[in-house]
């Protein structure tokens, strides 16, 4: 909470579904006010391979090692969606140009773990980094594992033991003091993988679970039914490692759902936030969900938020209680409803009308608020557009083409309240290349979603 201001920030720059044959890129960004570069892109590193989809990253050394002194923040985790490679990126020894230190190539996925797509990487206290993965090498659904070896980053296995294993699999958090590992479930990577058909809900193709793992056995030991529709993607504990509850965000049926120890010992969940749908016109579907893709807790436990990326906002909740989440901040960042488009709102039970399009510099913004990261003070919310390229030129065609953004949201910390901070914009529209999609942000130092206290 007391660290330095974020200074430089990172982000995966992705080419695949965009028409563009260049590799996907980490980028370095500038976000120092007092730098010249401040809202520039300062460095690209680009991967060797095409079309790798990089999405998610993690660190090899994160709080969850406090104490061990030989232990250093010094290599970010950068796992490939599509193609099931893993690159491990050497950020320590120059910061603001980082370098790739090794590949995994998806092989050793492939035969050592028997598990592909890689998403999730959290570090673990004795040093190795964990990894979820959405499916098997044939692209069908499984909640598995990875391991990697945090000194030679080499594939250890899998870190599940036994037969059991959930269908589906996407984020992942775990908590020692209360011997758990939760998991959430997106779909089969095979059906999710150019775009998304309503159809594959009802298949059962796609994910309703928190699943509960035993963190000493490494074993599947029980299921929370979310309901149809849900869509269980990110998952957040509070940050205080005794706490024994914490958030999910649902994105098809857009609830937040409460999740628990109960006084048996096992876990249990409730839902404490729904975003209603729109009667549309004009879409997909006659109800358009808010599709809740991206949520996190600010270090001090006292704030939740969450990104709707299809009707275009972000929202604040007070969870002081948090069995009842009190909305304190909402702010419009562009979306599928906004007036002038293709979609007619034609029941709203929130608005009393449909939101004006993002201007911001002179830039009109395209697609929705999707990965959110909170300053370690809590006072700067930063925000990119992009979900994954093949829903983001299935939903949002002209994000595709004109590059996703990354904007800054001004926070309120002591009544609450969102303000989006006129003055900065990173276009990532302009890069060299040409128009990329900029998805999930990581700061040097660790952040309220990378980070786990044990």
């Amino acid at each position: 909470l007391k660290g330095p201001r974020e200074e430089i920030l990172y982000l995966p720059c992705i080419y695949r579904n965009t028409g563009i044959e260049k590799p996907d890129y980490l980028a370095t960004v500038d976000v120092d006010p007092k730098s010249p570069h401040y809202c520039q892109v300062i460095h690209r590193l680009s991967m060797p391979n095409l079309k790798d989809e990089l999405h998610h990253s993690g660190w090899n050394a994160c709080s969850s090692c406090y104490g061990d002194a030989s232990k250093r923040r010094n290599r970010l985790i950068l796992p490939s969606l599509i193609s099931s490679r893993i690159y491990v990126v050497d950020v320590g020894t120059d910061p603001k140009a980082p370098r790739i230190h090794k590949v995994v190539e998806p092989v050793e996925l492939f035969w050592k773990g028997n598990v592909a797509n890689p998403h999730t990487s959290h570090c673990l206290g004795n040093g190795d980094i964990l990894i979820s993965c959405l499916g098997d090498p044939s692209g069908n659904g499984k909640g598995g594992f990875i391991l990697l070896d945090g000194e030679t980053f080499e594939v250890k296995g899998n870190w599940e033991k036994g037969e059991k294993v959930p269908p589906f699999s996407y984020d992942f958090w775990y908590q020692p003091r209360h011997n758990v590992l939760m998991s959430t479930e997106w779909g089969a990577p095979k059906v999710l993988a150019d775009g998304f058909n309503p159809a594959d809900v009802e298949k059962g193709h796609y994910g309703r679970h928190i699943n509960v793992w035993d963190w000493n056995s490494h074993t599947y030991i029980q299921k929370i039914d979310l309901g149809k529709d849900s869509i269980p993607l990110e998952i957040r504990f509070l940050h205080n490692p005794d706490a024994a509850e914490g958030f999910v965000g649902c994105a098809l049926n857009s609830t937040v759902h409460r999740f628990y120890k109960t006084e048996k010992g096992n876990w249990a969940a409730e839902k404490v936030i729904e975003v209603p749908s729109k009667k549309v016109q004009g879409w997909l579907l006659p109800d358009m969900p808010g599709l809740i893709t991206d949520i996190l807790i600010s270090l001090d436990d006292r704030f939740l938020y969450f990104s709707n990326w299809l009707h275009g906002d972000i929202r604040q909740y007070d969870i002081s209680n948090t069995c009842k989440p009190k909305l304190v901040g909402q702010v419009f960042l562009g979306g599928s409803i906004i007036k002038g488009g293709p979609v007619t709102v034609v029941e709203d039970k929130e608005l009393q009308c449909q939101p004006e399009p993002f201007v911001i510099k002179g830039k009109r913004v395209q697609g929705g608020p999707q990965m959110i990261q909170l300053s370690l003070d809590g006072k700067r919310l930063y925000v990119t557009s992009s979900l994954y390229s093949g829903w983001d030129k299935q939903f949002y065609p002209d994000l595709v083409k004109e590059g996703s953004v990354m904007l800054q949201v001004d926070v309120d910390t002591e009544r609450g309240g969102l303000k989006v901070n006129k003055n900065f914009l990173v276009d990532f529209g302009k890069e060299p290349d040409g128009p990329v999609l900029a998805h999930e942000i990581r700061y040097p130092g660790g952040d309220s979603t990378s980070d786990i206290w044990i």
